[in-house]
């Protein structure tokens, strides 16, 4: 056996395409979907997503604003922002680059955005709605596994999975999804005894741990669909929390590092960002 590979790269641009089109039917009734990008500071890596994100944006009619805000700012000035963006009505979506630099309290920040254009999914009432099955908006990350796996066809319903990690970005949400799908879900996280054995378990494997090639081959229960969220960047560039080609021998089905989850997670912010248009407009 070698697993099928899950092309996320593939699937990201399809669902760019798909993307494109709502706009442009949104446009013809006179809206224009809005994303405001609050970047704080000089980190690298955020730097580079966000002009990811902004390029995503332009390809399918977005309208883009970013705000690049010295790590002087204060909190103050930060939520002042962030009132600002709620009461914009060309601002569909807000998303606040994270982290934030040090002296800024992130919790407080992200609890400001109103909910209803918290498009990355990370205010308390989007997680509260998520934990109760209520309409709202999941983490980007967590939602585009979620749409990898069904588009792929993957059987969710009575099936096995194992999240490992805990986050709240990644791992909590994710098996939330999951459950949501009825799944039978097991989160396991550094204090978990004999995480293998759990893996062996899994008919879905969702990796989010941050450790290089953690899960070993032998851990993969014949058949399993794995889907491997790790980015970490080493001497021989980036690769996931998944042994690949071990896993890949096990696997039915497998996510690559990098061309897998990655892109799914600024496609699920576009379509996050549509979809909050949409419903301000009320077309849905």
């Amino acid at each position: 056996m070698h697993a099928a590979r899950i092309d996320g790269k593939g699937t990201a641009a399809q669902m760019r395409k798909e993307l494109q089109t709502e706009v442009q039917a949104l446009e013809s009734e006179g809206v224009t979907p809005g994303l405001a990008v609050v970047l704080v500071g000089e980190n690298a890596a955020s730097q580079v997503y966000v002009r990811m994100k902004q390029k995503a944006c332009r390809e399918v009619g977005i309208y883009s604003k970013e705000h690049r805000l010295s790590e002087s700012i204060t909190q103050v000035e930060l939520l002042d922002l962030v009132d600002a963006l709620n009461a914009d009505p060309d601002i569909h979506g807000i998303l606040v680059q994270l982290p934030l630099p040090g002296g800024l309290d992130e919790q407080e920040v992200l609890c400001r955005i109103d909910p209803d254009k918290d498009v990355d999914g990370f205010h308390p009432i989007n997680v509260g709605r998520l934990s109760v099955g209520a309409p709202g908006y999941a983490p980007c990350t967590p939602a585009g596994i979620m749409e990898l796996l069904r588009r792929t066809g993957v059987e969710i319903e009575g099936k096995k999975a194992v999240v490992l990690g805990r986050s709240n970005i990644v791992g909590k949400p994710t098996a939330m999804l999951l459950l949501g799908e009825h799944a039978t879900v097991e989160i396991c996280h550094s204090r978990t005894r004999d995480v293998a054995a759990a893996c062996r378990t899994a008919d879905i494997l969702v990796a989010a741990v941050g450790r290089p090639e953690m899960v070993r081959g032998d851990w993969i229960k014949p058949g399993a669909v794995v889907i491997d969220v790790g980015i970490n960047r080493t001497d021989a560039g980036l690769i996931g929390d998944v042994a690949y080609e071990e896993a890949a021998a096990h696997a039915s089905a497998i996510t690559p590092v990098p061309g897998g989850v990655g892109p799914m997670t600024i496609a699920m912010l576009l379509s996050n960002t549509v979809h909050a248009a949409k419903r301000t407009a009320g077309l849905v």
